[in-house]
């Protein structure tokens, strides 16, 4: 009995013992992993405390800082904080107000800056430095609101302050951003520019930054891309903040500029200040059309222009122009009006070396042009502001000669051909004469253009033999042909013919020279361009100041 037990406590007791060993060696795992889990909670404790210190500390900077720099109200209608990679910090409702509304007429109070949203990421570290370094700041929905000019001192004085500045960024990508020039003119509709995309670097204050921009162009619609440099910002005059780069226009409609079409391109480049920024560039339309002719011509300009950046008025200072055989020289400028929207454009005007064919192709409907030949041109340009069609709102008023000019229509070349030779008294040349015979016109004149209709005040037209004096109008369509005048013949009256009827005509031959002519006579040119009609005109009386007035048309337009 007791040997039994002895045998069996030698059995049990190594077992127990073994046991306890294994529980030792257990205990310091589990401490481990409830000091691990004891960690991981404190850690996401930690983590939840940065988050929520984070939130208010990044909010207060953004906030502390625009209103530092800009002297100004700030409201921030969200703002989150997230720490999955470093800080990443959004926001949306951003407004940067000034000491007055920029646009009273809009209903509450506008913004001068304005921001839908805004995201950016940065190293957790940098939340306990100061200043906090970001590296891109990307905009959402950002609006310049800038008041009208004599409201726009305010602006001047934001930021004219030191100021310590808690963030420094080192670039901005904007996305759908505007700007927008207000007017004190109440029911006016203030200016607005749509920027599609904008990037902005080496944002610092006394320096200038770069920046890299997309314009949306509203007329003629088209993308216009540029980059360069601005600033630093003049505080005490911002008209004098510098301004430098370049630009390209690409695949610009000219058809939603209602009267006109093609595809335009442009590039060029700009430098000075805002005030003054002298762009040099260069234009090609290779399908340039006026809609009252619909002929497509190829059109190439080089141009020096100064601009205010501060209204937008433009001083073209030249333009040098060409097509098709022809090329032109333009002065003016190019001026927002203040009484309505749009622009008042004013061009002088000066052809030297230029085509009577190539303005009739691209200004009249009738193909192939009525006249050929050498023209010399000054006119004065003015283009109003409207919704009617550009031949509708141009004006001219100037003078022009054309030298040795032909008519394409056999049957006025012939007409002039014939009245030509009578006029030199050879009523009877050859047939072959008579078909060799292409007398070259030289035309002068003064002129207006107004709602499409080419009136002349004077038109003084010479042929060999014929001098003609005429007043009248011609419409652009080439549906309207009207002159009236007088002509002075060489020859006499009886030598324009032969045979019987020269004998029973002389003694009428003093009636009708007057002057030292020959002949004088009164004539009329009417019709179209492509019938026209030539006669005598003894029953029209001189109307001076009614010639060449459409009174029903004009009445009607205006």
């Amino acid at each position: 009995m007791d040997a039994h037990s002895n045998v069996e406590m030698e059995i049990v007791e190594p077992s127990f013992q073994q046991s306890r060993k294994q529980a030792g060696r257990a205990l310091p795992w589990k401490w481990i992993g409830v000091v691990a889990l004891i960690l991981l909670a404190g850690a996401a404790g930690a983590v939840r405390l940065v988050i929520d210190r984070a939130e208010p500390i990044l909010r207060t900077r953004v906030v502390e800082t625009l209103s530092n720099r800009f002297h100004s109200n700030v409201e921030l209608a969200g703002f989150h904080v997230s720490l999955v990679n470093g800080i990443q910090v959004s926001g949306e409702g951003l407004k940067i107000f000034g000491a007055t509304d920029p646009n009273p007429y809009e209903p509450g109070v506008q913004a001068l800056i304005g921001v839908q949203e805004f995201r950016f990421q940065t190293a957790l570290l940098t939340l306990f430095r100061s200043p906090m370094h970001v590296g891109i700041v990307y905009l959402k929905g950002l609006e310049l609101n800038i008041p009208p000019k004599e409201n726009r001192r305010e602006m001047t004085n934001m930021g004219s302050r030191a100021s310590k500045m808690t963030i420094f960024v080192d670039q901005f990508i904007c996305e759908d951003a505007k700007l927008v020039i207000n007017t004190s003119k109440a029911g006016k509709p203030p200016l607005e520019f749509a920027i599609g995309d904008l990037k902005m670097k080496d944002v610092g204050p006394g320096q200038p930054f770069r920046f890299s921009a997309t314009l949306v162009n509203p007329k003629p619609v088209g993308e216009i891309q540029s980059n360069g440099l601005f600033g630093p910002w003049q505080q005490g005059s911002p008209r004098e903040t510098p301004v430098q780069g370049e630009y390209s226009f690409t695949n610009a409609d000219l058809s939603t500029i209602k009267g006109i079409g093609g595809m335009l391109s442009s590039t060029g480049e700009y430098s000075g200040t805002l005030s003054d920024i002298a762009v040099h560039g260069k234009t090609d339309t290779p399908d340039f059309r006026v809609a009252t002719s619909g002929h497509p011509v190829p059109l190439h300009t080089e141009f020096h222009a100064v601009v205010d950046g501060t209204s937008g008025d433009t001083y073209l200072r030249p333009v040098h122009a060409s097509f098709l055989h022809s090329s032109f020289t333009a002065n003016g400028s190019v001026v927002r009006l203040s009484t309505r929207s749009g622009h008042d454009i004013e061009l002088d005007v000066a052809m030297d070396d230029a085509r009577i064919e190539d303005l009739l192709k691209l200004g009249v409907h009738t193909d192939p042009p009525i006249m050929s030949g050498p023209i010399e041109m000054k006119t004065r340009l003015s283009l109003v502001p409207g919704a009617a069609s550009v031949a509708d709102r141009l004006m001219l008023a100037g003078t022009f000669r054309v030298l040795s000019a032909h008519f394409t229509n056999e049957k006025v070349q012939g007409r002039l051909d014939s009245l030509s030779l009578r006029s030199q008294g050879k009523p009877n040349p050859s047939k072959s004469h008579v078909e060799e015979e292409d007398v070259p016109a030289d035309l002068q004149g003064v002129f207006t253009l107004k709602y499409g209709l080419l009136s002349f005040s004077s038109l003084h037209f010479i042929i060999p033999g014929t001098h003609v004096d005429m007043t009248g109008d011609y419409s652009l369509d080439g549906q309207r042909f009207d002159f009236h005048g007088k002509a002075r013949l060489d020859a006499k009256i009886s030598q324009m013919t032969s045979g019987w009827k020269s004998i029973l005509l002389k003694p009428v031959d003093p009636f009708f020279s007057k002057d030292g002519a020959g002949t004088e006579i009164p004539i009329r040119v009417t019709g179209t361009e492509s019938e026209p009609h030539f006669g005598l005109d003894f029953g029209h009386k001189d109307e001076p100041a009614d010639i060449g007035k459409n009174k029903d048309t004009e009445s009607k337009r205006e």
